[in-house]
C-alpha cells in the first residue's frame, strides 16, 4: 500500500514565496528573520546563501553519491557547485525567486514542495537538507519518512543540525522589518540539534554513517535502510516518475538522468 503523505501546506509554501524572501534574494542580503508567534527571532543568513559554496558546504558536497536532490535549495549555491563539479543535481524550492536565481547561476531547479510528487522518486542517490531545512514542515520525523521515499534504497541523506542542543516545534513567519506585524502568514517550523536529530533519525530507521562540524556548522550523513519494496510501491514510483518527467522543462528532463536509468 502506498504511503499517504501530508499536504505540503499552502501557508508554508505561500510564506516562503512571499515578498520578504523574494526581496532578500533579489538584493542578495538581509535582514531577514523567522519570527515566532511570541516574538522570538531567528536570523537567516541570506548573504551566505547567495554567495558561492564555502568550505563548510564543500565538506558536505564531497560526500554526495549519485544524482543529488537539494530540498529547499534557496538561491542554488549548492546545486550550482555540484553542477560545476560534474554532478547531476536538481534543486526544489517553493519560492519562484529561489528557483529563478538557481537557474541563473547554472543549476537545475523546479518550483515544488518536498511533499508533492517529485521526478525520479525512489531513485535519487543523495538528498540534501542544509541551512536548517530539516525544519521544513515542522516535524522532522515526518520529513525523514518522506525523504526515505525520495531516495533509492541505501541512499544518503546529508543534513545540517542546529548548532545548539535544541528540539523544538514552532510557528513562524518571515520578517524583513518592512512588513506590518501580522501581515505574513505563520507556518510550522522545527529546530533540532545533533542529539535530537540522531534520535529522530533512528526512530525512522535511518543509520548514521557520518558526523562532522565545519565552520561551526554540524552535519550528519544518514543512510536509508535497504528495504524491499512491494510491487504496488514500485508501480507507484514508476508512474510518478513518468508523469513528472513529462512535465519537466526540456532542458531539465534531458539533463537529469537518474540512478538506474
Amino acid at each position: 500500500m502506498s504511503t499517504v503523505l501530508p499536504p505540503a501546506g499552502p501557508g508554508a509554501a505561500a510564506s516562503w514565496a512571499a515578498d520578504p524572501y523574494g526581496r532578500a534574494l533579489s538584493r542578495g542580503r538581509g535582514p531577514l528573520f523567522l519570527r515566532g508567534m511570541d516574538g522570538w527571532l531567528l536570523p537567516l543568513d541570506v548573504e551566505r546563501w547567495c554567495a558561492d559554496a564555502d568550505a563548510a558546504d564543500l565538506s558536505a558536497l564531497r560526500r554526495c553519491e549519485g544524482p543529488v536532490i537539494d530540498i529547499g535549495c534557496g538561491p542554488g549555491r549548492l546545486v550550482a557547485a555540484l553542477a560545476a563539479r560534474g554532478h547531476r543535481a536538481l534543486g526544489i524550492d517553493v519560492s519562484e525567486a529561489a528557483v529563478g536565481r538557481t537557474r541563473r547561476t547554472g543549476g537545475a531547479a523546479l518550483r515544488r514542495s518536498v511533499f508533492e510528487p517529485l521526478p525520479g522518486e525512489g531513485r535519487w542517490g543523495t538528498a540534501l537538507l542544509v541551512d536548517g531545512n530539516i525544519g521544513i514542515g515542522g516535524d522532522p520525523r515526518v520529513l525523514l519518512r518522506r525523504i526515505a521515499t525520495v531516495l533509492a534504497p541505501g541512499g544518503l541523506l546529508i543534513t545540517e543540525a542546529a548548532p545548539h542542543d535544541v528540539d523544538e516545534r514552532v510557528r513562524v513567519r518571515l520578517d524583513d522589518g518592512r512588513e506590518q506585524a501580522g501581515t505574513a502568514p505563520h507556518f510550522p517550523w522545527a529546530r533540532v540539534g545533533v542529539s535530537a536529530l540522531l534520535l529522530h533519525a533512528r526512530s525512522q530507521s535511518w543509520k548514521p554513517v557520518g558526523q562532522w562540524e565545519a565552520d561551526g556548522r554540524p552535519f550528519l550523513a544518514l543512510r536509508r535502510a535497504r528495504t524491499v519494496r512491494t510491487t504496488s510501491q514500485d508501480a507507484d514510483t514508476a508512474n510518478s516518475a513518468a508523469v513528472m518527467s513529462s512535465q519537466l522543462p526540456r532542458n531539465l528532463s534531458g539533463d537529469i538522468p537518474l540512478a538506474g536509468s
